[in-house]
């Protein structure tokens, strides 16, 4: 259904947004960005690392402008930020030389109410937020927790509109991102905070799941919506909820559809020499191919239930997937992961054979490793400069892809003892064992 200008408290219509490379050249962000906030809900912008999530919410809240589209709030445009739009930042973002209540009345200065209202305003939020009896307590007092709260009074207090909140949860504790979730949902439900709407980013599916009505997966390079999935369940929410659960397997399956064509199409680039490897370390390779093959798994889960068991979001558990599925150890496809036969092997094998099952995989399935082992093998002395693979890859990815993928791929080489790198030289060369 066609969301009316009426129903809506933010639009953003055909948004995009570039940054200037080191180069001068143009690298796309966001494009073509459709997203409305309605009334009464909140809306989850869930995506990997890198695909604009915290780039959208400041654009939609007036602290970034768009290279090109519109940004409505309540239908007129927004050129800055508005009195009826707060943000709730990921990192505390107190000043500490300033009370608990000091704070939280810094949230009116824009306001320019007399000091007498201002300070009323302030307890009634430091009350609401769960902070009552730490008024004149300083930040370095307070627990992660309790700055935290100190964050949303401060947004709060100003009686937004529309509440912004750039993963708001992400740098508390598991316990006490638990329990701050939970009050601020009993708020909300309630209907006992001013706020009409919540745009929410967030790399936590199960929290996505939890908090929101609808939840907008972002992907990269450059952001854009690539789908759009209801969440139609009655609050409070239970996660050993059937429904709950096929929620979280729809957006694992929705991520990882969207991870694999994008392996696919860096695949094809180049040769698939430009394939942008995943920042994963060989240890956490192993550790997830034990796992798996370990009870009560036998070598196949869903990626919710590694999640889970492992407390992984999904920055932290995809990119391992992802470097299994490339190794062929396993395979991933809707939401799942699944060893291969070789995957089995290598979960059984000794030091030495791992090695040597990690070295062929490479050769055999990652062609930047092939490539650089066969021109070392080509050339006198068995050296090349890094600078000669490097502008390969910037041929197809960003320089910060290619740095990094070079950085990975010498990893797992250095593991598999396929080539060593000199980091003095900048030259790749050939281990002992290689030659």
């Amino acid at each position: 259904m066609e969301v009316r200008p009426s129903d809506s408290i933010i639009d953003l219509r055909r948004v995009c947004k570039t940054f200037a490379k080191p180069s001068g050249e143009p690298l796309a962000v966001l494009t073509d960005i459709d997203v409305s906030l309605r009334d009464g809900e909140i809306l989850g912008l869930l995506g990997r690392s890198g695909s604009g999530k915290s780039t959208l919410l400041r654009i939609a809240g007036g602290l970034i402008k768009p290279t090109a589209g519109d940004v409505l709030y309540r239908g007129t445009p927004l050129a800055g930020p508005s009195e009826g739009i707060a943000i709730v930042f990921q990192t505390f973002a107190l000043y500490p030389w300033l009370t608990v209540t000091e704070n939280v009345e810094a949230g009116l200065d824009a306001l320019r109410l007399t000091r007498a209202e201002a300070r009323r305003r302030a307890l009634v939020a430091i009350d609401l937020i769960g902070l009552d009896g730490f008024q004149s307590a300083y930040p370095r007092e307070l627990s992660g927790g309790m700055r935290q709260r100190v964050g949303f009074a401060r947004a709060i207090v100003a009686n937004p509109i529309a509440l912004l909140m750039d993963e708001p949860f992400s740098s508390l504790d598991v316990l006490t991102a638990e329990t701050l979730r939970t009050d601020f949902l009993d708020l909300w439900t309630g209907h006992h905070l001013p706020t009409k709407s919540v745009l929410m980013v967030t790399h936590n599916i199960e929290e996505a799941v939890l908090m929101c009505d609808r939840v907008l997966i972002l992907s990269s390079n450059p952001g854009r919506i690539a789908a759009e999935i209801p969440v139609a369940l009655a609050h409070p929410r239970d996660r050993l909820d059937a429904l709950f659960h096929d929620i979280v397997d729809q957006i694992y399956s929705t991520l990882t559809s969207r991870s694999l064509e994008s392996l696919r199409a860096h695949a094809q680039a180049s040769g698939g020499t430009a394939l942008s490897l995943p920042r994963v370390s060989v240890s956490r390779i192993i550790g997830l191919v034990e796992r798996l093959s370990a009870a009560p798994y036998a070598g196949h889960a869903e990626l919710a239930q590694i999640a889970s068991a492992l407390v992984l979001e999904v920055d932290d558990l995809l990119p391992v997937a992802e470097a299994l599925h490339i190794l062929a150890f396993a395979e991933l496809s809707a939401g799942a992961l699944k060893l291969t036969a070789a995957g089995h092997v290598f979960a059984e094998g000794s030091t030495d054979e791992r090695k040597r099952m990690f070295r062929e995989h490479l050769l055999r399935f990652v062609p930047l490793a092939a490539h650089i082992h066969r021109v070392l093998d080509e050339r006198d002395g068995h050296r090349a400069p890094h600078v000669r693979f490097e502008t390969e890859l910037e041929d197809h990815l960003t320089r910060r892809d290619s740095e990094r993928t070079l950085r990975v791929v010498t990893d797992w080489a250095r593991y598999a003892e396929l080539f060593d790198y000199d980091v003095r030289s900048r030259r790749f060369g050939f281990t002992a064992v290689s030659e």
